[in-house]
């Protein structure tokens, strides 16, 4: 790792039901709106697991099972005039309650359920664009 470059550590959840898949909208570093999967920072101590259905559950309002993990993606991005160097894990996941309600209302600017080729078309990102390779085979 590079002088000053910054290691952060994620976790996230891709939900999968009835076929559909669970996206977020957030606004990117740069203020552009995207449709993603949740995921979020691990807090001190807390496994990527606990991360993962936490940040879920905070961003979608949807209580999930982690019932596989996917993959880990590592990526590198500038924030704040530093680099950062990224590393999240991925987990699949199925619903097993909640409101779908964000408690983080102020970060989420929309949740949709999607099938495989909405899905593939709402995401931008290439780590998503990856998760969706893995399991576009389960989408309607």
């Amino acid at each position: 790792m590079a002088p000053g470059t910054k290691k952060e550590f994620s976790a996230g959840g891709v939900v999968i039901e009835n076929g559909r898949t669970l996206l977020i909208r957030m606004r990117t570093l740069a203020g552009r709106l995207v449709w993603t999967f949740p995921k979020g920072h691990l807090e001190p101590g807390e496994t990527a697991e606990a991360a993962a259905l936490r940040e879920v559950l905070e961003e979608t309002g949807c209580a999930c099972r982690i019932t596989g993990a996917l993959m880990t993606a590592h990526y590198g991005f500038t924030r704040a005039g530093g680099h950062v160097d990224k590393e999240v894990s991925w987990y699949l996941m199925e619903r097993s309650g909640g409101d779908r309600e964000p408690s983080t209302p102020d970060e989420i600017f929309g949740i949709k359920w999607c099938g495989g080729a909405e899905t593939a078309a709402s995401l931008t990102y290439p780590s998503d664009l990856e998760l969706f390779e893995l399991i576009k085979s389960r989408l309607v």
